[in-house]
């Protein structure tokens, strides 16, 4: 089978997550693109549903708030359980 040398961009967080998830699989990138695209192929298609998903207000409103908690250096954070649950118990 000959092979054709493909370039595309990715961004570099998403590489290296996707790098180590198919190396815990037992693939590398070009094998995880190759098994991509041969799907795509047999299924006429992309190989899994492509949608926009359709939250709740409340989920939307939840999903606001942990984001505005996360960036806000005022809100205390924890290191570990213990240290959380000897917060709550002051």
């Amino acid at each position: 089978m000959a092979t054709s040398p493909t370039q595309i961009r990715i961004d570099t967080d998403i590489k290296r997550e996707a790098t180590d998830l198919f190396a815990s699989l037992g693939l590398d990138m070009s094998g995880a693109v190759n098994l991509f695209l041969h799907q795509c192929v047999l299924r006429g298609g992309l190989p899994f549903a492509v949608e926009v998903p359709q939250y709740s207000d409340q989920t939307i409103s939840a999903m606001a708030e942990a984001r505005r908690i996360s960036r806000d250096p005022d809100v205390k954070g924890y290191n570990s359980m213990e240290e959380l649950k000897a917060a709550l118990d002051d």
